[in-house]
């Protein structure tokens, strides 16, 4: 029989594969038309990321996104039908967002304003993917979804007091290691002094940039290498503290080079370029942990299964 002929006797063998492709059809319509609508928040947001080394992550974040909702396309090859009431309302919500930052911008600073576009942009999007394909795939797909929100910028009123915490941080690490090897330290705040220097961790120094970066490397290996949740969170909860122990090194090592060596380390490329190298040493220590974590993982025992067959015991 050929393989016309099959599928005349048994439509519904080509049915999945159309609806699928009608689905996707609508999504990539739905979403074409989102970006129409919402191309000035994201061409800022992209613009911001570009130009602020404080937000240079969210470069990273659709990128990753896609990549890891694509891993999971078989999931969207056995989408479900159609999901208009959780889908409509994802919609509903982020155009109610968007249209009162649209009326009441003068209420907000603008870089509120942008946050709160963009949030409502990201809403939306996730909205047209419960729509089109269902909410058994997305629910399942949540992590890549959920992770889009990471192209939000968070606004001053956040950033200021987390560049703050990791300045006091970085501070206090750089102490930590002085002390450990003997050199004699007085900190004051953010200040730091050492015999024959004075450090300050400005906000340019607070390493802001590499600890997002490498939170959301982390989060995505995490996510993509470990089945355990408690696993995952625990990696990502080491991801902040080791940052600002690696900003700490960072900070002793050129102070050091700089009054042990040569004071042009003080103002040189390892000062202003070299936060790509400790960057690595972070994630390094992070990669280590996810193998043994990872290792844990497949020599735990499985869990012991009952016999589909087996009676109860009555106990």
């Amino acid at each position: 029989m050929s393989p016309q002929q099959l599928s005349e006797r048994d439509p519904t063998i080509r049915e999945p594969m159309i609806r699928i492709d009608r689905q996707s059809s609508v999504f990539l319509a739905l979403l074409a038309a989102s970006l129409l609508a919402g191309w000035r928040p994201l061409s800022e947001t992209i613009a911001l990321a570009w130009q602020n080394d404080i937000y240079t992550h969210i470069l990273l974040i659709l990128p990753l996104s896609v990549f890891m909702i694509l891993a999971e396309r078989q999931l969207l090859r056995a989408a479900s039908p159609w999901s208009f009431r959780e889908g409509c309302a994802l919609v509903l919500v982020a155009v109610v967002i968007a249209y009162n930052a649209w009326i009441w911008p003068a209420s907000f600073t603008a870089d509120v304003v942008l946050a709160v576009r963009m949030f409502a942009l990201v809403l939306s999007w996730i909205g047209f993917f419960f729509l089109c394909f269902g909410s058994q795939p997305s629910f399942k797909l949540a992590f890549p979804l959920l992770f889009l929100f990471g192209l939000v910028p968070l606004p001053r009123i956040v950033m200021d007091p987390l560049i703050a915490l990791l300045q006091i941080g970085s501070a206090w690490s750089a102490h930590a290691f002085f002390a450990a090897f003997g050199v004699p330290v007085f900190q004051q705040g953010v200040v730091l002094t050492i015999p024959g220097l004075t450090v300050q961790v400005a906000q340019e120094c607070s390493s802001i940039r590499s600890s997002s970066m490498l939170i959301v490397t982390t989060l995505v290996m995490a996510q993509v290498l470990l089945r355990s949740f408690w696993r995952k969170a625990m990696v990502v909860c080491l991801a902040v503290p080791l940052s600002v122990i690696k900003n700490g090194l960072r900070i002793f090592t050129i102070a050091m080079l700089g009054t042990r060596v040569d004071p042009g380390y003080l103002s040189g490329r390892l000062h202003h370029q070299g936060g790509l190298i400790f960057f690595g040493i972070a994630l390094g220590c992070t990669s280590v942990l996810l193998w043994l974590l990872r290792k844990g993982e497949h020599l735990s025992p499985a869990p012991r299964l009952k016999p589909l067959n087996a009676r109860a015991t009555g106990d």
